[in-house]
């Protein structure tokens, strides 16, 4: 009964098919289900309308479903009649009526089909939520990247986006189609993010473009000098080995990972973002394939390409994959509105030797036990 319960809905069986087939159920005796024994039931049409509120035509209607989908029989007698005999043990002698022993024969069958839809079950589950990711990081992405004035195809993509988006299932759906469109929305996100790469490369090259024209006039003597100049040349300067200074302070500054933080450490303290890295699918065994799932779920909460890409280059890609983690968490708790602020704003307190991550995660630890 509990195996037929399961699959009730997948095999056709409605709730009145089910009320009926309980009802015939608690007629029988615990013996009927013994080994050399078949359960039939021979309770009247008065009886059973009596126990279900099904009128005559109702209660005829589900016995009849019941039976085309395989789940009971009718075994009649010669004069049409629902009738039995149990001997002095309570065991059935001789029965006539709805025979429930296709439920035995069939119980693994129930039992396998359960353990199938459970699996079909949790893989759309799986797969709509790798859907969502893909869905919210694309948005976020171009969102960002047209914020940032990055120069690209969002006109052809977003458009390509709003398609898929109406694709989306209203309903139940299998797992090939679901499949089938977490293929495509990844296909568009690759696209999103070699058309964000290429831009970010554009503008680089532009930033670090120099004008020959200018090069000449500032740094380039003069070839034709009015008269020699046979002095020697006199540095004055009030500093200490200025060109060690100088290339100390060109130096990026990074802030190394505290010591007592570890992967396992940061992904107790941030839930929220354990349950996405587990949404997508991810395994995280250290601190690269830490790095790797912030940066791809970054985007979900509207955190800049620009604003990740100098968290790294400031903070190195373990601190900075930590603060980003630490920020999604806050942002998903309701903590912060600004993910991209917030990140920036560690970015500041480590040039200033300010930022202490390690608290924070030790903080979040200790108020998850109180």
């Amino acid at each position: 009964m509990a195996a037929v319960k399961r699959v009730a809905a997948h095999i056709g069986l409605k709730a009145g098919d089910m009320l009926l087939l309980d009802t015939l159920g608690a007629f029988s005796q615990v013996q009927d289900w013994t080994v050399g024994n078949r359960p039939i039931v021979w309770a009247s049409n008065a009886y059973l309308m009596e126990q279900t509120g099904f009128s005559l035509s109702a209660l005829k209607r589900h016995a009849r479903r019941l039976a085309d989908r395989g789940v009971i029989s009718f075994k009649d007698s010669p004069n049409g009649k629902r009738w039995g005999r149990r001997d002095a043990e309570g065991f059935i002698t001789e029965a006539y009526g709805f025979d429930l022993s296709p439920l035995s024969a069939r119980a693994e069958e129930f039992e396998r089909l359960w353990r199938a839809q459970k699996a079909e079950r949790t893989l759309c589950q799986r797969l709509k939520r790798q859907i969502t990711v893909a869905r919210r990081v694309i948005r976020a992405r171009v969102e960002s990247a047209i914020q940032d004035d990055l120069r690209g195809p969002w006109s052809i993509l977003m458009p390509a986006f709003d398609d898929l988006l109406k694709q989306l299932p209203r309903g139940n759906s299998t797992s090939e189609a679901l499949a089938r469109l977490l293929e495509q929305f990844q296909q568009l996100q690759s696209k999103v993010e070699n058309a964000i790469q290429a831009a970010l490369q554009s503008e680089s090259s532009v930033e670090n473009h120099e004008d020959p024209v200018e090069l000449i006039e500032e740094n380039t003597p003069e070839l034709t000098p009015k008269e020699p100049i046979s002095e020697p040349h006199i540095q004055t300067t009030n500093q200490l080995n200025p060109v060690n200074r100088n290339s100390l302070n060109a130096r990026k500054k990074t802030a190394p990972t505290d010591s007592r933080i570890d992967v396992p450490t940061v992904m107790r303290a941030c839930p929220e973002f354990t349950t996405w890295v587990r949404a997508i699918g991810s395994y995280l065994k250290d601190w690269r394939d830490l790095h790797r799932a912030a940066g791809h779920l970054g985007p979900m909460i509207g955190l800049s390409d620009l604003t990740w890409k100098k968290a790294q280059e400031q903070l190195g890609p373990k601190t900075a994959a930590a603060a980003l983690v630490l920020t999604f968490d806050k942002h998903c708790a309701g903590e912060i509105t600004s993910p991209n602020g917030y990140l920036r704003g560690m970015i500041r307190k480590a040039g200033a030797g300010e930022l202490h991550l390690e608290r924070s995660f030790h903080g979040r630890l200790a108020k998850q036990a109180a």
